[in-house]
């Protein structure tokens, strides 16, 4: 089992910068790929930055490639989303997500159901 903690969340203005953070623990060499996903009520999660933790490979939506950028600190079993030039639409609940034994290289480290463990998600607010 893998525990995962976000932190990092919050309200701030349109072209504002927040820095979320994702603790894992437990059996964390079991994990390859660690990924960002976001979610508004009503709208399914959508995948937006994952990285391959055994190369630093990352992959990113095209919404926000450029804006953010998500990187991993191996000694404290911790992956960060860095987020600038925040726009309203990406206003949403935020979740990080572990998953186990598959390269995201495949074209699917979006995908939800390829991951086996999930955080409990931070706010991300942004207002106009």
């Amino acid at each position: 089992q893998v525990q995962l903690v976000e932190s990092g969340g919050g309200s701030v203005q349109t072209g504002g910068s927040l820095r979320l953070s994702c603790e894992a623990s437990g059996n964390t060499h079991s994990t390859n790929v660690m990924g960002w996903f976001r979610q508004v009520p009503g709208k399914e999660r959508e995948g937006i930055a994952a990285v391959y933790t055994n190369s630093d490979e990352t992959y990113y939506k095209d919404a926000v490639a450029g804006r953010f950028t998500v990187t991993q600190e191996r000694v404290k079993n911790t992956v960060y989303l860095q987020m600038n030039s925040l726009k309203p639409e990406d206003t949403a609940m935020y979740y990080c997500a572990a998953g186990l034994h598959f390269h995201p290289g495949g074209g699917n480290w979006y995908r939800p159901d390829k991951y086996s463990f999930w955080g409990q998600g931070t706010q991300v607010t942004v207002s106009s």
